[in-house]
């Protein structure tokens, strides 16, 4: 179900991009267009232009929900402060002594454990 919701909004991100570049500019705002003629210089063509602009932006807006709820059906978190509580095991550093990994490890010699470099 996700890949169909998945090609469905690809095809209308697609489909606003071909509306939005089809319609006349009106405003001019980088100095370009806004001239007479063109594609859409009757009123009925731009606005069934601009109700299908519309309709393709709520359609894009949907599926852009529905891929979300999708994706979170699959994280296995509940959120992110669940995984702030589970707090791994301490590493050897700073503060840490070799005792503290053998009691949180269980099974680590503590010959295994590299030491810590002695400054000067």
């Amino acid at each position: 179900m996700e890949s169909v919701v998945l090609v469905i909004h690809l095809i209308l991100a697609m489909a606003i991009i071909a509306l939005v570049l089809i319609q006349k500019s009106e405003g001019g705002g980088l100095g370009i267009g806004g001239g007479t003629g063109g594609l859409t210089t009757a009123q009925g063509a731009k606005s069934a232009l601009t109700k299908a602009t519309t309709i393709c932006a709520l359609c894009f807006f949907g599926t852009s929900l529905v891929l979300g709820v999708l994706a979170g059906t699959h994280s296995k978190q509940s959120s992110i402060l669940d995984s702030l509580s589970q707090t791994p095991a301490p590493l050897v550093g700073e503060g840490t002594t070799s005792e503290d990994v053998k009691d949180t490890a269980g099974k680590i010699d503590v010959e295994d454990v590299p030491s810590a470099p002695i400054s000067e």
